[in-house]
C-alpha cells in the first residue's frame, strides 16, 4: 500500500514538476543553511582549539597586571623564574620572557618585528619545531651569544630565496647570527602571527638590547604542567607563591594574573558552539518557511484533484487510502529538499571553509538529523492537506468542476 503511494506520488510530482520544484525551494535552503552553519560553526571551532594549543600543552602564562595590562605592575625576574621551578611541585618546565619590538635589517629588506629574549626551555615548552638549523642552547644562554632562532614569515620577508642559516640580521644596534628557522605554526589564539618573531637568548637580550640590568626586566613567564591534572593545583600554588615574592598584604589585590590557556581554549570553544546553536537555530526557520509552502501547495493540489479523489472514493477506496497518498506525497516533496539541501550545503561548507580558513568537519549525525527533520516537517504540513482529502465526500467530490 505504501509503495502504491509512493508510486502515485512521484507521478503527480512529475506531472508538476515546475511546482514541485518551486515547492522545495523552501526546504532546500532550510536544510543548507542549517548543515552549513552547525558544520562551519564546528569547523570554527576545531579551529580556535588548534590555535590555543599553538602556544603550547598544558601552559600558562604569568603576567604582571590584571588581564593583558600591566598597568604600572613591576615586572618578574630571572629569581621568580627560578622559585616557580624550584618550589611548584607539578611544573614540567618554566621560562622567562623578555619582549621587544624594532625593525629587522638583512641587506635592504627591513621588516618592524617583535623579538623575545628566552631560555632554551621556552621551545619546549610551546611546542616549537625546527625547519633548519638549531635551537640556542645553555652554552649560548649563559655566554649571551649573538645568535637567534626566527620564523618561516621572518625568514620569507628578510631573506626570500637566500639561505638564513648563517646571516646576520641587525637588530637595533646589534647584529644577531641566524642559527635556527622554526616550522610554521600559523595564528595563535588571538589572531597573531605566530612566525612573525624573532627569539634570542635572554642573556643576549639583557646585555646587548635591552640596556637593563638582567634581573628585573621579565615581561611574562611561561609555566608548562606536567599533565592537565597538575594545572589546577599549580595554579593555586602559583597564586600564593607570587603574592609571597611580591609582598602583597592580605588586604591586597594581585598585582599579577595567571591566564590558563586550557581554559580560554575551553571558554571560546564553548562560546563559538553557543554561536552555532543560535545560526542553527535561525536557519531552522527557514525549514519552518519551506513547509507552509509545502502544506500551500498541498492544499492547491487537494482542490485541483477533487474529481480524481471522488473517483477513487466511489469505486472503493478507503479515506485512509487517499490521506496516505497526499500524505505520503507531502513527505517525498520535503525528502527530495533534505537530500538536495545536503548536497548544496556540502558544496557550501567546503568553499565556505577554505574562504575562513577553518577545516572542514563534515558530521554525519547532523546531516541525518536535517534529514529526518525535514521529513518530520512533511508530515506536519502535508497532515492537514491529506486530511482534507480523506474527509471529502466523494458525491459532493464527482460533482466538482
Amino acid at each position: 500500500m505504501f509503495f502504491n503511494a509512493f508510486i502515485l506520488a512521484l507521478r503527480e510530482i512529475r506531472r508538476n514538476i515546475t511546482r514541485a520544484f518551486l515547492t522545495v525551494i523552501g526546504v532546500v535552503i532550510g536544510v543548507a543553511a542549517v548543515v552549513t552553519m552547525v558544520t562551519l560553526g564546528r569547523g570554527a571551532t576545531e579551529m580556535v582549539k588548534s590555535q590555543i594549543s599553538n602556544l603550547g600543552s598544558n601552559l600558562m602564562i604569568l603576567r604582571p597586571g590584571q588581564g593583558w595590562g600591566q598597568w604600572g605592575a613591576p615586572l618578574f625576574s630571572l629569581a621568580d623564574v627560578q622559585a616557580v621551578r624550584e618550589q611548584l611541585s607539578g611544573v614540567r618546565a618554566a621560562a622567562p620572557m623578555a619582549m621587544g619590538n624594532a625593525p629587522a635589517v638583512f641587506m635592504e629588506n627591513v621588516r618592524n618585528t617583535d623579538y623575545q629574549g628566552t631560555t632554551p626551555e621556552y621551545f619546549d615548552i610551546a611546542g616549537w619545531k625546527l625547519s633548519e638549523g638549531r635551537f640556542f642552547d645553555q652554552d649560548d644562554l649563559r655566554k649571551g651569544n649573538a645568535v637567534c632562532v626566527i620564523g618561516e614569515t621572518i625568514r620569507k620577508e628578510l631573506f626570500g630565496s637566500v639561505p638564513a642559516i648563517g646571516q646576520k640580521i641587525r637588530l637595533r644596534t646589534t647584529s644577531l647570527m641566524v642559527i635556527g628557522v622554526t616550522a610554521v605554526k600559523g595564528q595563535g589564539g588571538f589572531g597573531d602571527d605566530l612566525d612573525d618573531n624573532i627569539i634570542l637568548p635572554i642573556t643576549t637580550m639583557q646585555r646587548r638590547l635591552a640596556g637593563l640590568p638582567p634581573p628585573q626586566n621579565i615581561n611574562q613567564i611561561q609555566i608548562a604542567g606536567i599533565d592537565e591534572q597538575s594545572c589546577a593545583g599549580i595554579l593555586a600554588d602559583l597564586t600564593l607563591l607570587m603574592r609571597e615574592r611580591r609582598n602583597l598584604a592580605a588586604n591586597e589585590q594581585n598585582n599579577f594574573s595567571v591566564i590558563d590557556t586550557r581554559m580560554i581554549a575551553e571558554t571560546m570553544s564553548s562560546s563559538t558552539r553557543i554561536m552555532t546553536s543560535l545560526l542553527g537555530t535561525v536557519a531552522g526557520v527557514s525549514l519552518l518557511v519551506g513547509g507552509i509552502g509545502i502544506m500551500n501547495v498541498m492544499l492547491v493540489s487537494v482542490t485541483e484533484r477533487t474529481r480524481e479523489i471522488g473517483i477513487r472514493l466511489a469505486i472503493g477506496a478507503l479515506a485512509r487510502d487517499v490521506m496516505l497518498q497526499f500524505l505520503v506525497e507531502a513527505v517525498t516533496l520535503s525528502w527530495v529538499g533534505g537530500l538536495a539541501g545536503i548536497l548544496v550545503a556540502y558544496g557550501l561548507c567546503h568553499s565556505l571553509a577554505k574562504v575562513v580558513g577553518a577545516p572542514f568537519v563534515f558530521d554525519p549525525m547532523i546531516n541525518l538529523i536535517a534529514f529526518v527533520f525535514s521529513a518530520a516537517i512533511g508530515i506536519m504540513f502535508g497532515f492537514m492537506p491529506a486530511r482534507r482529502a480523506s474527509s471529502l465526500d466523494p458525491i459532493e467530490a464527482l460533482r466538482h468542476e
